[in-house]
């Protein structure tokens, strides 16, 4: 019997000659012997190209016969694998995209009544840009049940929406308002309403809030910037800092950060501080990264 580095090297190479014929298999339709080869001889597959190819065809196998699990794992390590590669990057969006439109199918098949399902086609009007058909649904749904999370968030976006850069705002926040009551836990309605009041120069009523959201989400990171700068622009500059620190921390390629940071140092006699700052919000500047909009955050947070 051939043992040690003999007996690897002909294990070796008879895994990629066996993974080779999986993803020839693959080429021909062969999806299910190629998937029971590929699960087998993949975890010692040691040659880097051939184990991205075996990759590759495990997940197209997996999602031609409806593997989802399959599918999924493969395409979770080709992402840590291959991160950047533009391949991997049109698969993934192709097949999770495929696989929430069945789950869309699904959920309208299996409960229509459900408020879920009324919530998705309100989203998806919202996408086409129908929000007075949307907010109908949303409306709907509410007067069944007043108490179901996430709706008045939703009203609030196309209150906002409605009104622009200028319009009023009273009934965007009187939803977000609401949405706090329902769901006390909801810390992108926080965060839009102390936008909202941050706007107004509403400083205390700012800061509650930002605070707020920033507990609820402690990875919240916009939370943490809009919450300095409610402190600095009610001249609050020592209370500023902590939280425009732990924004930094959080996000240091974001100049913004930087500059509101040098100037609450700046303004509490940190003058060290201050230029350190200024130096960082130069240079990420210079590499081309812009400000974060403070107003962004909270729509990510539905």
């Amino acid at each position: 019997m051939v043992t040690g580095p003999l007996a690897q090297q002909s294990h070796n190479g008879a895994a990629t000659t066996s993974v080779q014929a999986a993803i020839d298999m693959v080429a021909t339709g062969n999806c299910a012997e190629a998937l029971l080869a590929l699960k087998r001889e993949l975890p010692h597959t040691t040659d880097k190209q051939l184990r991205y190819r075996a990759e590759m065809a495990q997940v197209r196998c997996a999602m031609a016969v409806d593997d989802e699990q399959t599918a999924t794992t493969a395409l979770l390590k080709l992402r840590h694998e291959a991160p950047d590669d533009p391949e991997v990057l049109y698969i993934t969006t192709h097949y999770f995209s495929e696989l929430g439109m069945r789950a869309s199918q699904q959920l309208e098949a299996r409960a229509p009544a459900s408020y879920q399902a009324r919530k998705l086609q309100a989203e998806s009007l919202e996408s086409q840009g129908r929000n007075d058909e949307a907010a109908a649904v949303y409306r709907a749904i509410l007067e069944n049940d007043p108490k179901t999370p996430g709706i008045h968030y939703r009203l609030g976006q196309i209150e906002l929406a409605k009104a622009g850069d200028a319009g009023p705002t009273a009934d965007a926040k009187k939803e977000f308002q609401l949405e706090t009551e329902v769901d006390p836990s909801n810390a992108s309605a926080h965060f839009v309403l102390g936008e909202l009041a941050r706007r107004n120069s509403e400083w205390d009523e700012a800061v509650e809030q930002f605070s707020s959201a920033a507990k609820l989400d402690v990875g919240f990171s916009e939370a943490y910037l809009a919450l300095g700068m409610s402190f600095a622009g009610s001249g609050k500059f020592i209370n500023a800092i902590q939280p425009l620190e732990r924004y930094v921390k959080m996000q240091p390629n974001d100049p913004a950060g930087h500059y509101q940071l040098a100037m609450a140092y700046s303004r509490t006699g940190n003058k060290e501080g201050a230029a350190r700052e200024l130096a960082l919000q130069t240079k990420v500047a210079k590499n081309g990264l812009s400000a974060t909009d403070t107003t962004q955050g909270h729509s990510v947070r539905p």
